[in-house]
Protein backbone atom coordinates (compact mmCIF):
# COMPACT_ATOMS: atom_id res chain seq x y z
CA UNK A 1 0.00 0.00 0.00
CA UNK A 2 2.85 2.38 0.82
CA UNK A 3 4.46 1.75 -2.59
CA UNK A 4 1.18 2.65 -4.32
CA UNK A 5 1.19 5.92 -2.38
CA UNK A 6 4.76 6.62 -3.49
CA UNK A 7 3.86 6.00 -7.14
CA UNK A 8 0.89 8.34 -6.79
CA UNK A 9 3.19 11.01 -5.33
CA UNK A 10 5.58 10.60 -8.27
CA UNK A 11 2.63 10.92 -10.64
CA UNK A 12 1.73 14.12 -8.83
CA UNK A 13 5.20 15.49 -9.60
CA UNK A 14 4.68 14.79 -13.31
CA UNK A 15 1.27 16.49 -13.25
CA UNK A 16 2.55 19.52 -11.39
CA UNK A 17 5.46 19.88 -13.78
CA UNK A 18 3.01 20.13 -16.66
CA UNK A 19 0.62 22.41 -14.79
CA UNK A 20 3.42 24.81 -13.78
CA UNK A 21 4.41 25.29 -17.42
CA UNK A 22 0.84 25.95 -18.59
CA UNK A 23 -0.06 28.15 -15.63
CA UNK A 24 3.01 30.34 -16.13
CA UNK A 25 1.92 30.96 -19.70
CA UNK A 26 -1.69 31.67 -18.68
CA UNK A 27 -0.75 33.94 -15.77
CA UNK A 28 1.32 36.20 -17.99
CA UNK A 29 -1.69 36.46 -20.29
CA UNK A 30 -4.75 36.96 -18.04
CA UNK A 31 -3.35 37.54 -14.53
CA UNK A 32 -2.90 35.68 -11.25
CA UNK A 33 -6.42 35.81 -9.80
CA UNK A 34 -8.20 35.05 -13.08
CA UNK A 35 -6.06 31.98 -13.73
CA UNK A 36 -6.54 30.75 -10.17
CA UNK A 37 -10.30 31.24 -10.26
CA UNK A 38 -10.88 29.54 -13.61
CA UNK A 39 -8.42 26.72 -12.91
CA UNK A 40 -10.50 25.61 -9.89
CA UNK A 41 -13.77 26.11 -11.79
CA UNK A 42 -12.51 23.86 -14.60
CA UNK A 43 -11.13 21.37 -12.08
CA UNK A 44 -14.43 21.24 -10.21
CA UNK A 45 -16.26 20.33 -13.41
CA UNK A 46 -13.82 17.49 -14.11
CA UNK A 47 -14.09 16.27 -10.51
CA UNK A 48 -17.91 16.25 -10.55
CA UNK A 49 -17.90 14.21 -13.76
CA UNK A 50 -15.30 11.77 -12.43
CA UNK A 51 -17.03 11.38 -9.04
CA UNK A 52 -20.37 10.74 -10.74
CA UNK A 53 -18.84 7.97 -12.85
CA UNK A 54 -16.64 6.40 -10.16
CA UNK A 55 -18.85 6.78 -7.07
CA UNK A 56 -22.31 7.51 -8.41
CA UNK A 57 -22.23 10.64 -6.24
CA UNK A 58 -21.41 13.98 -7.93
CA UNK A 59 -20.70 15.87 -4.69
CA UNK A 60 -19.16 14.87 -1.32
CA UNK A 61 -22.49 14.43 0.49
CA UNK A 62 -21.08 11.60 2.61
CA UNK A 63 -17.99 13.44 3.87
CA UNK A 64 -17.57 13.24 7.68
CA UNK A 65 -17.39 16.48 9.70
CA UNK A 66 -13.62 16.18 10.21
CA UNK A 67 -13.09 15.97 6.46
CA UNK A 68 -15.16 19.10 5.86
CA UNK A 69 -13.32 21.07 8.54
CA UNK A 70 -9.72 20.16 7.80
CA UNK A 71 -10.01 19.82 4.01
CA UNK A 72 -11.74 23.20 3.88
CA UNK A 73 -8.86 24.71 5.85
CA UNK A 74 -6.46 22.90 3.53
CA UNK A 75 -8.24 24.38 0.52
CA UNK A 76 -8.01 27.86 2.00
CA UNK A 77 -4.32 27.61 2.91
CA UNK A 78 -3.00 25.16 0.31
CA UNK A 79 -5.02 26.45 -2.63
CA UNK A 80 -6.06 30.06 -2.13
CA UNK A 81 -3.30 31.64 -0.03
CA UNK A 82 -0.44 29.45 -1.24
CA UNK A 83 -1.41 29.62 -4.92
CA UNK A 84 -1.76 33.40 -4.95
CA UNK A 85 1.87 33.55 -3.82
CA UNK A 86 2.83 30.74 -6.21
CA UNK A 87 1.26 32.23 -9.33
CA UNK A 88 2.62 35.69 -8.57
CA UNK A 89 6.07 34.10 -8.42
CA UNK A 90 5.38 32.31 -11.75
CA UNK A 91 4.66 35.68 -13.29
CA UNK A 92 7.78 37.39 -11.91
CA UNK A 93 10.59 34.79 -11.79
CA UNK A 94 9.12 31.98 -13.92
CA UNK A 95 7.87 28.48 -13.13
CA UNK A 96 11.30 26.80 -13.24
CA UNK A 97 12.84 28.84 -10.43
CA UNK A 98 9.58 29.05 -8.49
CA UNK A 99 9.15 25.29 -8.34
CA UNK A 100 12.69 25.01 -7.02
CA UNK A 101 11.63 26.86 -3.88
CA UNK A 102 9.02 24.17 -3.34
CA UNK A 103 11.93 21.87 -2.44
CA UNK A 104 11.67 23.60 0.93
CA UNK A 105 8.26 22.02 1.40
CA UNK A 106 9.46 18.55 2.56
CA UNK A 107 11.54 19.80 5.50
CA UNK A 108 8.79 22.21 6.49
CA UNK A 109 6.20 19.45 6.14
CA UNK A 110 8.39 17.08 8.16
CA UNK A 111 8.64 19.61 10.98
CA UNK A 112 4.88 20.22 10.96
CA UNK A 113 4.21 16.47 10.76
CA UNK A 114 6.45 15.98 13.79
CA UNK A 115 4.68 18.69 15.77
CA UNK A 116 1.06 17.96 14.85
CA UNK A 117 0.86 14.39 13.49
CA UNK A 118 3.40 12.66 15.68
CA UNK A 119 5.52 11.57 12.70
CA UNK A 120 9.20 10.89 13.39
CA UNK A 121 12.07 13.00 12.08
CA UNK A 122 15.47 11.51 11.28
CA UNK A 123 18.74 12.83 12.64
CA UNK A 124 19.77 14.14 9.21
CA UNK A 125 17.23 16.94 9.19
CA UNK A 126 19.71 19.81 9.59
CA UNK A 127 21.97 18.41 6.85
CA UNK A 128 18.96 18.07 4.55
CA UNK A 129 17.82 21.62 5.23
CA UNK A 130 21.35 22.91 4.56
CA UNK A 131 21.46 21.07 1.22
CA UNK A 132 18.10 22.52 0.20
CA UNK A 133 19.16 26.07 1.06
CA UNK A 134 22.52 25.67 -0.71
CA UNK A 135 20.84 24.21 -3.79
CA UNK A 136 18.29 26.99 -4.05
CA UNK A 137 20.98 29.63 -3.51
CA UNK A 138 23.18 28.08 -6.21
CA UNK A 139 20.30 28.01 -8.69
CA UNK A 140 19.37 31.63 -7.99
CA UNK A 141 23.00 32.77 -8.29
CA UNK A 142 23.49 30.65 -11.40
CA UNK A 143 20.52 32.40 -12.99
CA UNK A 144 22.14 35.82 -12.55
CA UNK A 145 25.61 37.29 -12.87
CA UNK A 146 27.34 38.75 -9.81
CA UNK A 147 26.39 42.36 -10.64
CA UNK A 148 22.70 41.60 -11.12
CA UNK A 149 22.58 39.73 -7.82
CA UNK A 150 23.68 42.89 -6.01
CA UNK A 151 21.20 45.03 -7.99
CA UNK A 152 18.33 42.53 -7.88
CA UNK A 153 15.09 44.21 -8.89
CA UNK A 154 12.27 44.72 -6.42
CA UNK A 155 10.06 42.50 -8.59
CA UNK A 156 12.54 39.62 -8.47
CA UNK A 157 12.91 39.97 -4.70
CA UNK A 158 9.14 39.77 -4.38
CA UNK A 159 9.08 36.72 -6.63
CA UNK A 160 11.63 34.85 -4.50
CA UNK A 161 9.85 35.84 -1.28
CA UNK A 162 6.45 34.77 -2.62
CA UNK A 163 7.87 31.44 -3.82
CA UNK A 164 9.12 30.85 -0.28
CA UNK A 165 5.74 31.77 1.23
CA UNK A 166 4.08 29.37 -1.21
CA UNK A 167 6.27 26.49 0.01
CA UNK A 168 5.15 27.19 3.58
CA UNK A 169 1.50 27.29 2.50
CA UNK A 170 1.79 24.00 0.65
CA UNK A 171 3.38 22.36 3.69
CA UNK A 172 0.61 23.53 6.00
CA UNK A 173 -1.95 22.44 3.41
CA UNK A 174 -0.41 18.95 3.23
CA UNK A 175 -0.55 18.52 7.01
CA UNK A 176 -4.19 19.69 7.11
CA UNK A 177 -4.96 17.30 4.26
CA UNK A 178 -3.39 14.41 6.15
CA UNK A 179 -5.48 15.29 9.18
CA UNK A 180 -8.72 15.61 7.26
CA UNK A 181 -8.65 12.97 4.53
CA UNK A 182 -8.42 9.86 6.74
CA UNK A 183 -9.86 7.00 4.70
CA UNK A 184 -12.25 9.23 2.77
CA UNK A 185 -12.39 9.15 -1.04
CA UNK A 186 -9.55 11.34 -2.45
CA UNK A 187 -11.61 12.63 -5.40
CA UNK A 188 -14.43 13.80 -3.13
CA UNK A 189 -11.84 15.17 -0.73
CA UNK A 190 -10.38 17.21 -3.56
CA UNK A 191 -13.87 18.51 -4.33
CA UNK A 192 -14.11 19.97 -0.84
CA UNK A 193 -10.78 21.76 -1.24
CA UNK A 194 -11.72 23.03 -4.70
CA UNK A 195 -15.13 24.32 -3.61
CA UNK A 196 -13.49 26.38 -0.88
CA UNK A 197 -10.92 27.62 -3.41
CA UNK A 198 -13.64 28.76 -5.86
CA UNK A 199 -15.24 30.88 -3.14
CA UNK A 200 -11.86 32.17 -1.93
CA UNK A 201 -10.55 33.19 -5.34
CA UNK A 202 -13.92 34.67 -6.28
CA UNK A 203 -13.90 36.90 -3.19
CA UNK A 204 -10.25 37.87 -3.79
CA UNK A 205 -11.04 38.83 -7.39
CA UNK A 206 -13.99 40.97 -6.31
CA UNK A 207 -12.04 42.69 -3.52
CA UNK A 208 -8.81 43.40 -5.40
CA UNK A 209 -9.95 43.76 -9.01
CA UNK A 210 -13.69 44.30 -8.84
CA UNK A 211 -14.31 41.09 -10.79
CA UNK A 212 -13.29 42.84 -14.03
CA UNK A 213 -10.38 40.45 -14.49
CA UNK A 214 -12.74 37.48 -14.59
CA UNK A 215 -14.95 38.94 -17.31
CA UNK A 216 -11.92 40.06 -19.33
CA UNK A 217 -10.40 36.57 -19.15
CA UNK A 218 -13.54 35.05 -20.69
CA UNK A 219 -12.83 37.08 -23.82
CA UNK A 220 -9.26 35.75 -24.08
CA UNK A 221 -9.24 32.13 -25.34
CA UNK A 222 -5.44 32.22 -25.59
CA UNK A 223 -5.34 32.65 -21.82
CA UNK A 224 -8.14 30.26 -20.95
CA UNK A 225 -6.81 27.31 -23.00
CA UNK A 226 -3.56 26.88 -21.02
CA UNK A 227 -5.58 27.52 -17.84
CA UNK A 228 -7.87 24.59 -18.64
CA UNK A 229 -4.96 22.27 -19.53
CA UNK A 230 -3.17 23.31 -16.35
CA UNK A 231 -6.36 22.61 -14.38
CA UNK A 232 -6.46 19.06 -15.71
CA UNK A 233 -2.88 18.37 -14.65
CA UNK A 234 -2.94 20.46 -11.46
CA UNK A 235 -6.05 20.67 -9.24
CA UNK A 236 -7.74 17.69 -10.95
CA UNK A 237 -5.21 14.91 -11.53
CA UNK A 238 -2.32 16.31 -9.48
CA UNK A 239 -4.20 17.17 -6.32
CA UNK A 240 -6.29 13.99 -6.44
CA UNK A 241 -3.14 11.90 -6.76
CA UNK A 242 -1.53 13.82 -3.88
CA UNK A 243 -4.53 13.07 -1.63
CA UNK A 244 -4.43 9.41 -2.71
CA UNK A 245 -0.72 9.36 -1.82
CA UNK A 246 -1.27 11.15 1.50
CA UNK A 247 -3.65 8.36 2.55
CA UNK A 248 -1.09 5.65 1.87
CA UNK A 249 2.30 6.95 2.97
CA UNK A 250 3.91 9.59 5.20
CA UNK A 251 3.29 13.26 4.47
CA UNK A 252 7.04 13.90 4.26
CA UNK A 253 7.56 11.10 1.72
CA UNK A 254 4.74 12.48 -0.40
CA UNK A 255 6.29 15.94 -0.33
CA UNK A 256 9.74 14.57 -1.20
CA UNK A 257 8.53 12.75 -4.32
CA UNK A 258 6.38 15.70 -5.36
CA UNK A 259 9.49 17.80 -4.78
CA UNK A 260 11.09 16.23 -7.86
CA UNK A 261 9.23 18.83 -9.91
CA UNK A 262 12.18 21.31 -9.98
CA UNK A 263 14.31 18.69 -11.74
CA UNK A 264 11.56 17.35 -13.98
CA UNK A 265 10.72 20.83 -15.25
CA UNK A 266 14.24 21.43 -16.64
CA UNK A 267 14.01 19.22 -19.80
CA UNK A 268 10.79 20.84 -21.11
CA UNK A 269 12.19 24.26 -20.26
CA UNK A 270 15.17 23.53 -22.51
CA UNK A 271 13.55 21.45 -25.27
CA UNK A 272 10.12 23.09 -25.57
CA UNK A 273 10.56 26.66 -24.37
CA UNK A 274 14.19 27.00 -25.53
CA UNK A 275 15.23 28.52 -22.20
CA UNK A 276 18.94 28.80 -21.47
CA UNK A 277 19.53 26.84 -18.28
CA UNK A 278 23.01 27.27 -16.82
CA UNK A 279 24.92 24.30 -15.31
CA UNK A 280 24.88 25.88 -11.86
CA UNK A 281 21.09 26.12 -12.00
CA UNK A 282 20.81 22.41 -12.83
CA UNK A 283 23.30 21.49 -10.10
CA UNK A 284 21.41 23.64 -7.62
CA UNK A 285 18.12 21.95 -8.44
CA UNK A 286 19.66 18.50 -8.01
CA UNK A 287 21.26 19.44 -4.67
CA UNK A 288 18.03 21.01 -3.37
CA UNK A 289 15.90 17.97 -4.25
CA UNK A 290 18.55 15.62 -2.85
CA UNK A 291 18.58 17.66 0.33
CA UNK A 292 14.82 17.30 0.74
CA UNK A 293 15.17 13.54 0.23
CA UNK A 294 17.79 13.32 3.02
CA UNK A 295 15.02 13.92 5.56
CA UNK A 296 13.49 10.55 4.82
CA UNK A 297 16.50 8.33 4.15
Amino acid sequence: MQRIGELAAFGTAICWTASAIYFEKATKRIGVLAVNFYKVVFAFGFLVLFATISRGMPLPFDAPPDAWIFLSLSGLVGFVISDIFLFTAYKTIGSRITTLFLALSPPITAALGFLFLGESMGGKSLAGMAMVVVGISAAVLGRRDARSVVKMSREDKRGYLFAFFSSIGQSVGMVLTRRGIGTYDPVSGTQIRVMVAIVGFGIASLVFEGGKNLSAALKDPAGLRPTMVGAIFGPFLGVTLSLFAAQRTYAGVVSTLIGLTPIMIIPPAILIFKQKVKPLEIAGAVVAVAGSAVFFM
